[in-house]
């Protein structure tokens, strides 16, 4: 499993949160209770600018290892800027627009080119989904494993403490309870 290191946050749009992103997320939301975020030390420019937060939540070592897998391939770093864009409101905006054009200016009813255009980018689109559904199962089970090997070792450990505190109580019963009634009699 990956270190923890600073890697390039995942090329991901999509849903927004109180003004943030997936690649821009709103950090104070995610900080623990009582916590504070702290700037980061200014860039060298005009002062006034809006001092830039720290991420410092831990993230889960699937996580890590998937981003610097991605950041080390470059054909997965296209492919997430691909579905990144296919998967926004700019993309339907820019095809409102060239299939006005094209249906307006280019060619003329039924559109036979333009149908095909349309097929073929459907089926590379679909592609690129494929490919990060795949990413996204591979990186589910990576993080499904880790985590049943932890809660593996975390049952290891408690029922060894278990284990412990039944002995210890099994020796304070004998020698607090036991032993004085045996000099007792």
């Amino acid at each position: 499993m990956g270190g923890e290191s600073a890697l390039p946050a995942a090329a991901v749009e999509g849903t927004k949160t109180k003004g943030a992103t997936m690649t821009d997320p709103d950090r104070s939301a995610q900080l623990p209770p009582g916590a504070q975020a702290q700037p980061e030390p200014h860039a060298a420019g005009i002062g006034g600018q809006a001092a830039r937060l720290q991420h410092t939540l831990a993230h889960h070592p699937a996580v890590l290892e998937q981003r610097a897998q991605r950041a080390q391939n470059v054909q997965l770093r296209v492919a997430d800027g691909i579905t990144a864009f296919a998967g926004s409101m700019n993309f339907v905006y820019l095809h409102i627009g060239l299939f006005a054009l094209w249906m307006l200016l280019i060619e003329k009813s039924p559109w036979p080119t333009l149908t095909l255009i349309v097929s073929l980018e459907a089926i590379f689109l679909s592609t690129f989904v494929m490919i990060g559904q795949n990413r996204q199962a591979a990186f589910q089970q990576a993080k499904a494993d880790h985590d049943f090997q932890e809660q593996e070792l975390e049952l290891k450990t408690n029922t060894e403490l278990t284990r412990e505190i039944d002995k210890l109580t099994t020796e304070l019963h004998k020698r607090l309870l036991v032993k004085p009634a045996e000099q007792q009699s």
